[in-house]
């Protein structure tokens, strides 16, 4: 087993406040003469819910995202010397002051491949324990050709703590299927709770169809949703421990009741060394994700030199390399 010890304590990230979604009720507002605003969830809308509109009035409600960075266009950035033209969406978000230094079609939905796994973990943290004993079935199956698997079958048996590891580092499929069975009884009764904790955290652009980001119909997210995702799993000591591992290794027990061991490095290519960030800024981690139909995608946590957090996203760059380029050329808009 692993020497690191995890819980899913959830702390308050810095100045980075929840974006709940709420029904607001009469009286919610100054001056509304006591009428209900309804705020149904609508998988149509433009952009991400961050304020409601009295349509009566005009007048737009105290904003939910006070504490969130916001944009509804494009940001420009004198800093950013790269014109991302490789990249199809991509955000740089300052946690502290929360400003969006930079935006690329932000709003824009597109596959997401395995950067969906962060929903997964925030989704499993919420509604399990790191000590919940998984016990592999049939419909944790991959069968796929090219995905990214652990190695799990059907009996085996692992602990969450050791999935989630195995699904934020190794971007192991089969670790995602495994955890939604064990979480939401089902595939599709995971992809539910996922459905539900976006709409409970503003994500109301983004649909999730399973926990992996295998490509699937109606399976999509945006570069600012992620952004939303992101910073809420930020909030679970266990996540910011996770990425923040370049490797891990741990065993666990097969359905005959033998010892199974599991290593594996992570496939953040910045963790790795094979690319370095600008100097002032420090990597923490973050996740990966890469199918042919979403290209490649990355989002990150990283810090300043003072220690002031920001994530960065983009989503469908044309290469792999070129992504890791781009990411290091929008980190260095960061003084």
């Amino acid at each position: 087993m692993s020497g690191v010890r995890c819980t899913n304590k959830k702390r308050g990230f810095p100045k980075a406040g929840s974006f709940l979604l709420v029904i607001l009720a009469a009286g919610f507002l100054t001056g509304c003469g006591g009428e209900e605003i309804p705020f149904a969830y609508n998988p149509n809308y433009e952009v991400s819910s961050f304020r409601i509109v009295q349509e009566t009035s005009g007048s737009v409600a105290p904003s939910f995202a006070q504490d969130l960075c916001v944009t509804t266009a494009d940001v420009a950035n004198d800093r950013l010397e790269a014109d991302l033209s490789d990249v199809t969406s991509a955000g740089l978000f300052d946690l502290n002051r929360q400003e969006v230094l930079y935006a690329k079609n932000v709003h824009e939905r597109l596959n997401p491949a395995s950067l969906t796994k962060v929903m997964t973990a925030l989704v499993a943290l919420k509604y399990g324990n790191p000590d919940d004993m998984i016990t592999v079935t049939d419909e944790a199956k991959i069968t796929e050709s090219g995905a990214t698997l652990c190695g799990l079958k059907t009996g085996d048996q692992l602990t969450l703590n050791q999935a989630l590891h195995a699904l934020l580092i190794n971007s192991a499929n089969d670790a995602a299927a495994a955890i939604a069975v064990h979480i939401g009884g089902s595939i599709q009764g995971f992809a539910d709770l996922m459905n539900q904790e976006a709409r409970s955290i503003g994500a109301t652009n983004s649909h999730f169809m399973n926990p992996h980001g295998l490509t699937q119909e109606d399976h999509y997210v945006t570069a600012y949703d992620m952004y939303l995702i992101f910073n809420e799993a930020l909030k679970y000591d266990m996540v910011s421990e996770i990425i923040h591992m370049s490797s891990y290794e741990t065993a666990y027990t097969d359905s005959a009741g033998n010892s199974k061991s599991l290593s594996f490095q992570t496939t953040n290519l910045f963790l790795r060394g094979d690319y370095k960030p600008p100097e002032q800024v420090s990597v923490i981690g973050g996740k990966t994700g890469t199918t042919s139909a979403a290209r490649s995608c990355l989002i990150l946590l990283c810090r300043d030199s003072s220690g002031n957090p920001y994530i960065g996203v983009m989503l469908s760059a044309k290469e792999r390399d070129l992504l890791y380029q781009g990411m290091g050329s929008l980190l260095n808009v960061i003084n």
